[in-house]
C-alpha cells in the first residue's frame, strides 16, 4: 500500500484472498490491544453487541473477545489491565458544589470532552449538560479545513449565559494538522482564531473568564526537517493563556495538564480536592517570585 501512495491514514478496507480460512470463525480468540477507548469501542461492539447496526456485519462470530483495558463499562468481555479509578476529578467536583456545566465538541472530540474528561465514565454529572455538533462528511478534513468550528461556537454563544462552566474543544487545528496539507492547516487555525473572538467577545460582557490552552501540539509543526509533511502530533510546549477583564492582575506559571483542573477551580472559587496533584498557574501580580 504505500507503493501505491496509501499511508496509514488514508488506507482503504481490506479483503482477506481467502474468507473462510483468513476472517474471524466461531470459537477464534480475538485480543484487542488498543490502550485507548476511543477508536476501539466501536470495533468492539461490533463483536460484543447482538442487535449493532453501525455497519452490515453479514455475520457474528461467537469469539472470546478479550480488551487490553476496559473500554467500557457496559461490556461484558473480560479485559487485562484494570482501568484506575479516579475520584474528585474536575466535573464531579464542580457538580457536587451545585454548578452547573456545559461538554461541547464536533464529533472528532466529542469523546475528549466527555467520556475521557470524566475519567473513562460515559454518564454526565449532576447539572452537566452535553451538546454534540455533527463534523462534515469529507474524505479527509484538508478538503474542508474549518470543520464544524464555526456551528460548535454558534451553540456557545447560544449556551454560555447558562453554564458556570464550559467545556469546549476544538477539533480542526489537530484533524487538519494530521493530514499534513499545510495550506489546509492555516485555514484551520484562522477559522478557530475567529471563533474564539466571538466566543470571548461575549465571555467578556458577561463577566466570564477564559483558559486558552492545548494538550499537544500539531498543526504548528507541518513539515518535517526533510520537507516531508509532518501528520503527527509534536511534543512543542502548548500556550496557556488567561482571557478575563482581570488578566492584567495575574501571570501564568509555567505548568503541566494536571495543573489545568485545579486552576479552573481557582476561577470558580472551588476548593481543590486532594486527590488533585496539580497546582493552581493563575498567580497575583502583587505576589512576590521567590528568588535563589
Amino acid at each position: 500500500q504505500y507503493s501505491l501512495g496509501k499511508t496509514d491514514e488514508f488506507m482503504l478496507p481490506l479483503i482477506f484472498s481467502y474468507p473462510n480460512e483468513q476472517r474471524v470463525r466461531d470459537g477464534d480468540s480475538v485480543l484487542f490491544f488498543n490502550f485507548r477507548a476511543d477508536r476501539a469501542r466501536q470495533l468492539s461492539q461490533a463483536f460484543l453487541v447482538k442487535d449493532f447496526d453501525g455497519f452490515d456485519r453479514e455475520v457474528w462470530p461467537q469469539v472470546h473477545f478479550v480488551t487490553l483495558t476496559r473500554y467500557d463499562v457496559t461490556y461484558s468481555s473480560p479485559f487485562i489491565f484494570e482501568p484506575a479509578e479516579l475520584v474528585h476529578i474536575l466535573g464531579e467536583v464542580v457538580s457536587a458544589a451545585g454548578k452547573s456545566q456545559l461538554r461541547i465538541a464536533e464529533t472528532e472530540k466529542y469523546a475528549h470532552v466527555t467520556y475521557f474528561f470524566n475519567g473513562g465514565i460515559e454518564r454526565p454529572f449532576s447539572c452537566e449538560d452535553r451538546k454534540l455538533v455533527p463534523s462534515p462528511k469529507v474524505a479527509t478534513y484538508d478538503l474542508q479545513p474549518e470543520m464544524s468550528a464555526r456551528e460548535v461556537t454558534d451553540q456557545v454563544l447560544a449556551r454560555m449565559a447558562n453554564y458556570d462552566l464550559i467545556i469546549l474543544n476544538f477539533a480542526s487545528p489537530d484533524m487538519v494538522g494530521h493530514t499534513g496539507v499545510l495550506d489546509a492547516g492555516i485555514k484551520a487555525v484562522e477559522t478557530v482564531d475567529e471563533c474564539i473572538a466571538r466566543i470571548i467577545s461575549k465571555l467578556l460582557d458577561l463577566g466570564g473568564k477564559c483558559i486558552v490552552t492545548a494538550d499537544h501540539g500539531n498543526c504548528e509543526q507541518m513539515r518535517n526537517s526533510d520537507g516531508s509533511p509532518n501528520t503527527a502530533h509534536t511534543t512543542n510546549l502548548v500556550h496557556f493563556i488567561y482571557v478575563a477583564k482581570d488578566a492584567a492582575q495575574f501571570r501564568c506559571e509555567d505548568g503541566i495538564l494536571a495543573d489545568v483542573a485545579p486552576t479552573l477551580l481557582f476561577l470558580l472559587g472551588l476548593p481543590q480536592p486532594q486527590e488533585m496533584t496539580g497546582h493552581n498557574l493563575l498567580i497575583s501580580v502583587s505576589q512576590k517570585t521567590p528568588t535563589s
